[in-house]
């Protein structure tokens, strides 16, 4: 485990696995994300206590935080885990979420690069996007910039709270 300074738009932060302090700064980012409904398949009354439990993991997984340097305040949070037990456990399945003010910062793009790089080390081969959402286009845009290619769309698997049904990507690269 590492941390990974980055510099964007002048405002320092480090990314580096989340402890149990970080949790309220995690939950910060999280709960609006699952509430708005638009970007994840959770349940939009996701409680606290069931979104951590779901949210931190343990090796050869890991949860992590990007923090404001300057002041620790957590911008954004990802998590990377085995897609799946057994023989597909070497495939790592990732999610990452940025607060809604820290939005087009590039904190997305280093939350992905640094679970691509802790995940490899980690021992996984790949990496798998389960679920990502159609109509989220800056996601799936910039995950295939991060060389991710869509694999399949599974039509109309997400009701998009606004648009309604709209397809979820299965996204995946090599590590």
């Amino acid at each position: 485990m590492s941390a990974v300074s980055q510099d964007i738009k002048n405002i320092a932060y480090d990314i580096r696995p989340a402890t149990s302090d970080d949790w309220p700064g995690i939950w910060a980012v999280m709960e609006p994300v699952i509430r708005e409904g638009e970007t994840f398949t959770w349940d939009r009354d996701t409680d606290e206590e069931s979104a951590r439990a779901k949210w931190m993991k343990e090796a050869p997984g890991q949860a992590f935080v990007a923090v404001r340097t300057e002041d620790g305040t957590v911008q954004g949070t990802g998590e990377f885990h085995a897609n799946q037990a057994g023989g597909g456990s070497h495939v790592a399945n990732a999610g990452y979420m940025v607060g809604a003010k820290y939005s087009g910062q590039g904190i997305a793009r280093a939350l992905c690069a640094y679970s691509l790089k802790e995940a490899k080390q980690a021992g996984f081969r790949s990496m798998q996007f389960n679920a990502v959402v159609e109509s989220n286009v800056r996601a799936v845009w910039l995950w295939q910039s991060m060389g991710f290619r869509i694999l399949a769309t599974v039509p109309e698997a997400f009701n998009h709270p606004e648009i309604g049904y709209v397809g979820l990507h299965v996204m995946y690269r090599e590590l």
